[in-house]
């Protein structure tokens, strides 16, 4: 069966800015990972956007996998696409201007399969609760990370004068 998780956050930042740290895997990406859940990131290939393939490790409920995830941009510059290669797992970022574009309008929804009956009931329970609580943080480190980069006055910018 298919299990679709999703969370989304309004975020006071251009869609572009925001876009640029979700694509770019050197330090954007990265940043917006909660680490008791992300660890190992490793880039195979590329880096920005398209192309790009990443090795990383996932614990969770006590228990650590390794994945590979191979990134595409459907809509460059709105859309990222991570697909799993073991899973088949599809993970996207979707970024929605607002406000006329200075800010933005986050979702990130995977969907993967999971098991019938009882065991994939509960499977699919545990699934929804964790990956839901895990986006939450991400956005709200997403957030956080283009509100310092974007937001935050630049130390070259002339003082006020009292």
């Amino acid at each position: 069966m298919k299990l679709q998780v999703t969370a989304s956050a309004y975020i006071k930042v251009p869609a572009e800015q925001v876009y640029a740290i979700l694509a770019n895997y050197h330090d954007g990406h990265p940043s917006i990972l909660p680490r008791q859940y992300f660890t190992d990131l490793q880039i195979e290939r590329g880096g920005i956007g398209t192309g790009t393939l990443v090795r990383f490790q996932m614990r969770v409920m006590g228990k650590t996998q390794t994945f590979r995830a191979e990134i595409t941009e459907p809509v460059p510059g709105r859309v990222l696409v991570e697909r799993n290669l073991p899973t088949g797992a599809v993970t996207t970022f979707t970024v929605a201007h607002r406000m006329g574009g200075q800010h933005s309008f986050v979702t990130i929804s995977t969907e993967l399969e999971t098991r019938r009956g009882i065991l994939g009931a509960l499977e699919r329970f545990l699934t929804q609760v964790t990956l839901r609580r895990i986006y939450v943080q991400e956005l709200r480190l997403l957030a956080a990370r283009a509100e310092i980069r974007f937001l935050a006055p630049s130390a070259n910018a002339p003082k006020a004068i009292a």
